[in-house]
């Protein structure tokens, strides 16, 4: 019994069917009309796309006998974090969730950075920065501004694995056309669907991932970009006086991120080459890499935890442009307060009006 090929719709997604009035494919969810010879084609092309090849070269960089000498491990009991620093560093709390630290002895372990961007940004700075972020926050509660509380902010050097590759990549993108017009009655508007390819190659430096599950993606992302010609090869010296996290995530376990982060770049970079549509949205990728490799780096950030109504608020700094991401709370005794002043006057403003027009 011969198989019953069925096809979906390249606009939708629907399965799509003969329309015998027509004698067309139609989708019967979006009403799009298709040739049987060129739903075909589409479809043979789908399935003829290569399979994508994203295979990475990780960093292998070890330490040598002796280059850790004077680093040591410390270790967070209540979440857990590993940091290191250098043994004359005094008592100090976690950069992550604010609890003490226990120092458990020397570092060891894990790979040995190949790269770091040392700090430009001093604790000087990072402070009048969080004052002035602060200072524009009106109903911000009182625990932010403290000045004691400010002082609690950290240097920290943040694990970041970073990808370099050369990607051969063909995207197929779903546009859209828009016409409308209008009659004494209706306003109409026709939707016309496109099917669009792209393909090329696009090369990638140093896409960066950081290895620290304690530390939120979008919160290192949000204070990118990192100046990487200021980077130069690690030394144990950059750690004086500053904190380093001893990355949780390896390499391997990164990949995946930013793959994710190659594939939007790759799409949004293809699609800027495609004009005169109204909507232009990636339907269906394919890259494959070429000299795919991974080195790791240390990144300042300055970093700063604080609970307010048994709620984590976390603000990061770029260490080296002064770049500032947080989420903030609102006190709502003070918005209370606020809102009752600001409707008082707009009350006594519109009173005012009404007293003036009454005199005219």
């Amino acid at each position: 019994m011969a198989e019953i090929q069925e096809y979906k719709c390249p606009n939708c997604g629907g399965a799509v069917t003969f329309d015998s009035t027509l004698q067309k494919m139609k989708c019967p969810y979006c009403d799009s009309e298709f040739e049987i010879d060129a739903l075909k084609e589409h479809d043979q092309a789908l399935k003829q796309e290569p399979k994508e090849d994203m295979n990475w070269k990780t960093s292998e960089a070890q330490w040598q006998e002796g280059e850790t000498e004077g680093i040591c491990s410390y270790v967070c009991k209540s979440c857990g974090g590993e940091i290191v620093g250098d043994e004359n560093m005094a008592a100090t709390s976690c950069p992550y969730c604010g609890n003490p630290v226990v120092m458990t002895g020397k570092f060891s372990g894990g790979l040995k950075p190949d790269y770091v961007i040392p700090f430009k940004l001093d604790k000087k700075a990072a402070k009048e920065t969080l004052k002035k972020f602060y200072g524009k926050k009106k109903l911000l509660p009182k625990v932010f501004k403290d000045q004691n509380h400010i002082e609690e902010v950290k240097g920290i050097y943040v694990p970041f694995w970073l990808f370099d590759a050369d990607v051969d990549a063909d995207v197929h993108y779903k546009a859209t056309r828009l016409r409308t017009w209008s009659d004494d009655k209706y306003d109409y508007t026709e939707t016309s669907y496109y099917a669009v390819t792209r393909g090329g190659n696009i090369g990638f430096e140093r896409v960066p991932v950081d290895g620290s599950s304690k530390m939120p993606d979008d919160l290192m992302e949000s204070i990118e970009p990192f100046d990487f010609t200021q980077a130069v090869d690690f030394q144990t010296a950059y750690l004086a006086g500053y904190l380093a996290d001893k990355y949780d995530v390896d390499s391997e376990q990164s990949i995946e991120r930013a793959n994710e982060r190659i594939k939007k770049s790759t799409e949004d970079s293809f699609a800027e080459t495609v004009e005169g549509y109204t909507s232009v949205i990636p339907e269906t990728t394919n890259l494959s890499l070429h000299k795919g490799q991974v080195k790791y780096a240390l990144y300042p950030v300055w970093l700063l935890n604080t609970k307010w109504n048994g709620q984590q608020y976390q603000f990061a700094m770029n260490g080296q442009t002064g770049k500032m991401v947080g989420d903030l709370p609102l006190d709502k005794a003070a918005y209370r307060k606020w809102l009752i002043g600001l409707t008082a006057l707009i009350g006594a403003a519109i009173y005012a009006f009404n007293y003036l027009m009454w005199l005219l």
